[in-house]
């Protein structure tokens, strides 16, 4: 995955860039009529969408819904549950047998804080959630973040640090509530 990225407005490359979002909006709205029985149909779109093949484990609920779509890739066994963000301008890595909750928000993308550059200029990093990760109902994941192999991000939290290999975390913002030991039972993240 690419560092962060900074996009002026005015410039030809943010010009190239709306012109992709014009892209992904159009492609998942066609994706978000597609019916959940419908899982090839899903897979070509979503395919089309990312400009990648998706695994033939890969599931997802409709809707969903991304700014760019060109910068998501998933792994194999991935689920991602209905009403989940993807914005994904500085590129989204989601590893092997991810499971994401509903409504889930990844956003990589974001605006200065100076309010005279906020409407001038984008700011973007990647995302990267490893292997066997739990995002659980309305969770967010700012720009910049990892989240470790194993973990469990509990419903509504915020992350905005990395999180560390098999942890459990929760609240806004996310913090570490315990570690998740071998064969331990995580099974309520909104704990």
């Amino acid at each position: 995955m690419e560092a962060e990225v900074s996009i002026h407005g005015g410039t030809p490359e943010s010009r190239d860039l709306y012109g992709r979002i014009q892209r992904a909006i159009g492609l998942t709205e066609r994706l978000n009529r597609i019916p959940f029985e419908e899982r090839d149909a899903i897979h070509q779109a979503w395919s089309e969408l990312t400009g990648t093949a998706v695994d033939a484990t890969f599931a997802l609920i409709p809707p969903v819904y991304s700014e760019h779509g060109l910068s998501i890739r998933v792994g194999r066994n991935v689920f991602i549950n209905q009403g989940c963000t993807l914005n994904d301008i500085g590129g989204i890595e989601i590893g092997d047998d991810v499971m994401i909750g509903p409504r889930v928000s990844l956003i990589t993308s974001g605006h200065p804080v100076d309010p005279n550059q906020r409407r001038k200029q984008i700011v973007a990093a990647p995302i990267v959630i490893q292997r066997n990760v739990w995002l659980g109902a309305g969770a967010m994941v700012l720009q910049g973040v990892t989240i470790g192999e194993d973990s469990v991000v509990a419903a509504g939290a915020v992350v905005t640090r990395d999180v560390p290999p098999r942890t459990l975390v929760a609240g806004v913002p996310a913090r570490v509530l315990r570690s998740i030991d071998a064969g331990g039972d995580a099974s309520d993240p909104s704990s």
